[in-house]
């Protein structure tokens, strides 16, 4: 089980790090370049931010459900500011996601705006070649 993992931790490793045939050890200058580059640095500290930021939001939401249980609980109904509440965190926690995963270049708040209503779907690059109905 683990030599499988091995092997292919090594090919993905060959791809990044030259072996010539004396046997020393090099980096191909893409990986130079790519660990140089300030940009993947800056969203690397970006992405560390909106881990705290998304675990905090959580927390947040978390209190929200369970007021809103209890009202639901005790009064039969739900609060409609903790429902705009509710949905703008969800949101806000989906578009961190998005930008953690690298399937978003938007930066959500506090660097950009907080998100109104639900979040919009992912693009998808063959949307209107789609059969589905």
């Amino acid at each position: 089980m683990l030599v499988p993992l091995l092997l292919d931790f090594m090919a993905c490793a060959s791809i990044l790090i030259k072996i010539p045939a004396e046997g020393h050890i090099t980096m191909s200058n893409d990986v130079k370049n790519n660990l140089k580059s300030q940009s993947t640095w800056m969203r690397g500290l970006y992405m560390l931010l909106y881990i705290i930021f998304s675990r905090l939001a959580e927390i947040v939401l978390g209190f929200i459900i369970l007021f809103q249980f209890l009202l639901k609980l005790f009064t039969g109904e739900t609060n409609e500011r903790l429902l705009k509440l509710g949905q703008g965190i969800s949101t806000y926690i989906y578009q961190t996601l998005q930008f953690l995963t690298f399937n978003s270049e938007y930066h959500p708040y506090p660097f950009g705006a907080w998100p109104k209503g639900e979040p919009r779907p992912a693009k998808l690059e063959n949307q209107g070649d789609s059969n589905d109905a």
